[in-house]
């Protein structure tokens, strides 16, 4: 079912309207203030007639519906109730129209390398070792020609990327494309089982690696494999290099080969990231890519004044996931930023990186927002070197109210955004944007250009206007093709992809995320969002950190289950816990039990593992109290 937004829920989180919002609402008056009340009361004023389209049909908005949603002023009609569908107040971006376009060309025809081609585009944060755009355009031509040469590497085919954050990462990913084939990347610290499935479902022709896990890969029929270096220097320092190294003599120049790959072909195998059953590998092509290229890096960067030429990236977060794929291996590449590389997040680098190389962007996820905080408390009088940032940019997972309002109370002089994406949508969906007369910091943001959503009530499928809160759904140019091995067909229903998230749009156009919907629990019918209980508990001066989750109940269905992460020293018990909860929700919602533990599994990307949480119940005797993880019950 469907449920309305109240103010007090967001005051709760620490996150009022007022406190998260200011300036004039775009396309309105000056002395125009956002009002939460009315964004309900135009949500109450166009409720019935939404349902009254669904049952006339109108349900399945047409392609047309919902351009004529986007042709008028986008300031007042980004909703349109007869279509039930939220359309982008940017204006449409246009995109290559070219069937036959794929995207290494396209990448390189928007890097022009007669203006500038020896600036930097990427620099190993450790040695300081770069690559120029040249450097870029003749490596990745020269390993497309060797692949296809050496290894007859041909378009369809798929080649399995297991390598870390390197400079060679983009030359690898992109020349593989570039020769035709499909590339497929995996977490480098996977187990042996892990990649032997992922070779057992992909079926790659060849397998780039790096030194340091070769020794995890399995026996491969038919697949060799080439190590790749993390430095791409003029001549192999290690004789296990030499391979590559060959690939890269292949004397082609700068003209990529002829791949006969168009935009409707697939160019990647990414998985998502499998917090709630097993990852299935999304299959995104040429279009989806280069379309992540034009509406999420190249557009963001459009609004605004510095010149895309001056700022430097640092890329914290791992290509194989989506987010740093299409920023760091792909979209800024076209842009001719600087792109710093570190190996590994680690604070201390990070901060060492950031000052040395005077990085102004930082795209991560909330763990490194934390990394950050308590690296600054440590520093204590002494500041952290990081006034050369200009934006730090959130994804790929939830945020806290506390966390948020820590970090810019913190960071004063840096722009705070967050984005919403999925590897299903190649990382396309929001982007926050501030100015210094509108902040938003706890919205996700905006939706992107020619990108359309839908916002469906649970139980009846009804489309919800703003201010009402269900599943997103989105459309549009950057939704996968489809997954590899699984015709998930409630995924993808007449072209829409539905996220599984819950969320809502407010008034202005801005996307909040509620919670997740896979990970909804019903306590006795009621639906509890586990979001919520972690914006209560996550409040608490003696909790690190928390996840919720939901364990079977024989009475009540399902029951909230909290795993907290203390402080160092306290002595926190599991009924205060509970009890800090109970007042403070309603009766449904309160925590049943409380498991403390010494950290919260999350994935690379920074989401919470609830899986792996609720597998961890059949291992732990949760009434026993001399039990090494204690909990108690109510």
């Amino acid at each position: 079912m469907a449920y309305r937004v109240v103010p007090q829920d967001r005051k709760r989180q620490g996150l009022s309207r007022e406190r998260i919002i200011s300036g004039p609402v775009k396309g309105g008056p000056e002395t125009e203030k956002p009002s939460f009340k009315s964004n309900l009361y135009f949500a109450a004023s166009v409720i019935d007639f939404a349902r009254t389209q669904h049952n006339k049909g109108g349900q399945k908005a047409s392609e047309q519906a919902m351009q004529d949603a986007a042709a008028h002023d986008p300031s007042r009609t980004f909703y349109s109730a007869a279509a039930g569908v939220y359309s982008s107040t940017h204006a449409p971006v246009p995109l290559p129209a070219d069937p036959g376009l794929s995207l290494v060309p396209h990448l390189f025809s928007r890097l022009p390398l007669d203006a500038a081609p020896h600036s930097l585009l990427l620099r190993d944060a450790a040695t300081g070792a770069s690559l120029t755009r040249a450097d870029l355009r003749r490596l990745v031509s020269s390993l497309a020609h060797g692949l296809r040469q050496t290894h007859r590497v041909r378009a369809g085919a798929v080649v399995l990327l297991v390598l870390p954050n390197s400079i060679a990462f983009p030359i690898a990913f992109l020349a593989v494309l570039a020769a035709g084939a499909v590339a497929t990347t995996m977490n480098p610290y996977s187990s042996s089982a892990e990649i032997a499935d992922r070779v057992r479902e992909t079926r790659p022709c060849l397998v780039l690696a790096s030194r340091d896990n070769v020794s995890k890969l399995p026996p491969f029929a038919g697949a060799p494999v080439v190590l790749v270096p993390h430095l791409l220097t003029a001549a192999p320092a290690d004789e296990q290099f030499a391979p590559f190294h060959a690939l890269l003599g292949s004397g082609a120049g700068d003209e990529f080969p002829s791949a006969e790959v168009g935009q409707d072909d697939a160019a990647a195998v990414l998985y998502s990231s499998g917090t709630s059953g097993r990852s299935k590998g999304v299959v995104l092509t040429h279009r989806n890519l280069i379309t992540m290229v034009e509406l999420f890096v190249r557009f963001e960067v459009s609004q605004y004044a510095r010149p895309a030429c001056d700022n430097v990236y640092l890329a914290a977060l791992p290509m194989f996931h989506v987010y740093g794929l299409s920023l760091f291996a792909v979209g800024l590449l076209s842009l001719g930023s600087t792109v710093v590389v570190m190996n590994r997040f680690d604070v201390g680098e990070a901060v060492s990186a950031i000052h040395r190389y005077k990085v102004t962007h930082l795209p991560l996820v909330p763990p490194i927002m934390t990394a950050l905080l308590r690296a600054k408390a440590t520093a204590g009088a002494g500041a952290l070197p990081l006034g050369s940032l200009v934006q730090v940019s959130s994804g790929a997972a939830p945020l806290s109210g506390r966390l948020i309002q820590d970090f810019i109370k913190a960071f004063p002089h840096v722009d705070f955004i967050q984005g919403y994406g999925m590897t299903e949508s190649t990382a396309v969906g929001t982007r926050g944007f501030n100015s210094s007369k509108h902040k938003n910091y706890a919205s996700v943001g905006l939706l992107a250009p020619n990108m359309h959503a839908k916002i469906v009530e649970l139980e009846t499928g009804f489309c919800l206007p703003p201010g009402s809160c269900g599943e997103l759904w989105l459309h549009g140019p950057a939704v996968m093709k489809g997954y590899l091995t699984d015709e998930d067909v409630c995924t993808r229903k007449d072209g829409w992809l539905r996220t599984g998230d819950l969320a809502y749009f407010d008034s202005d156009g801005y996307l909040y995320i509620a919670g997740r919907l896979k990970d909804t629990i019903k306590y006795k019918g009621f639906q509890i969002a586990p979001a919520d209980l972690e914006e209560v508990l996550v409040q608490h001066p003696e909790v690190v950190d928390v996840a919720v989750t939901s364990a079977e109940d024989e009475e009540a269905g399902e029951i909230p289950i909290a795993f907290v992460v203390r402080k160092s020293g306290s002595t926190l018990t599991c009924v205060q816990v509970m009890e800090y909860v109970a007042k403070q929700v309603s009766p449904h919602k309160k925590v049943r039990r409380v498991i403390f533990v010494n950290a919260i599994p999350k994935s690379a990307a920074g989401k919470v593992l609830r899986r792996l949480l609720k597998d961890s119940l059949h291992h732990l005797d949760v009434d026993s109290p001399s039990s090494s993880n204690p909990s108690s019950r109510l």
